[in-house]
Parts: structure tokens; sequence; C-alpha cells
């Protein structure tokens, strides 16, 4: 079993283009801000978006494994664009909402440091999701074709 779950290359590539944008996220979050945060690595939000990589990649290799009639890749195909837009609306809302109610609640404080701060990168813009779906297909071309 342990086999079979290492052979799938569907789930490898979901997961390898999950590794590669949180990596790239990291890089360029050290490039912009001159500091490096290992939090980044596993953290939401930010360029590219990790789970628009890992369900394109899973989309795609679904595609690439077993054709585009198949219900493997119809299902995968549903969950990537559900995932996607979530990504770009109801999460990019979210992490909109924690600024303004971040800012409120130092302002409250007048400069004290708040006991609960609420995250702000959880959500993606429409070019991170866009850069994630394509470092998804990219990497399940890149096992297909050369795996």
């Amino acid at each position: 079993m342990l086999q079979e779950l290492f052979a799938n290359r569907i789930l490898i590539a979901g997961i390898f283009a999950w590794l590669c944008a949180q990596v790239i996220k990291t890089i360029l979050f050290a490039v912009i801000h001159r500091r490096l945060d290992f939090g980044r690595l596993v953290g939401d939000g930010g360029m590219p978006s990790g789970h628009s990589a890992t369900v394109s990649a899973v989309a795609a290799m679904s595609c690439l494994e077993y054709g585009a009639g198949s219900p493997v890749f119809a299902l995968s195909m549903i969950l990537a664009v559900i995932t996607c837009h979530d990504a770009m609306n109801s999460r990019q809302q979210i992490g909109k909402q924690a600024v303004v109610l971040n800012t409120i609640l130092r302002e409250m404080l007048e400069g004290e440091k708040p006991e609960t701060v609420l995250k702000e990168l959880v959500g993606h813009t429409r070019s991170q999701v866009f850069a994630g779906i394509l470092l998804g297909i990219a990497v399940a071309c890149w096992m297909y074709y050369l795996w």
C-alpha cells in the first residue's frame, strides 16, 4: 500500500507543486522584504498561490493520466475551480477584513500590542492565483513527460 501511495503520480504532482510554490513564495518574500521568513514555507497568501498550484497540478495530471473525459479529471477540475475561486474571493476578503480589524484594535489599545492579531495574508490576487495555476500545470507536464 505504501508503495502504491509513493507511485501515485497525481498525488506526487500536487505535493510537489505545493512545495515549489511555497519555496518560490519564500524566496520572493525574502527578496522583496530583505529578510528570510521560514513561516512563508507553510503560510497562506503571497505569490504564487500554493493552493492553486496544488489543485491545478492534480487536475492537469489527472487529465494527462486518464483523459479529459474521465471522472477523475472531472472531479479534480471542479475542485480546482472552487479552490481557485475561493482563494481569489472569499479568502482575499477575509484578509482585507483582518487588516481593518487589526488596525482598529491597535488604535483602540493606543499602541499597546493586541492579545490576538488576525492573520492578514490568507487570500490571493488574481495574478497570484494565475501564477499558481501555471506553476501547477507546468509541474504536472514536467512530471508526466520527463519523469
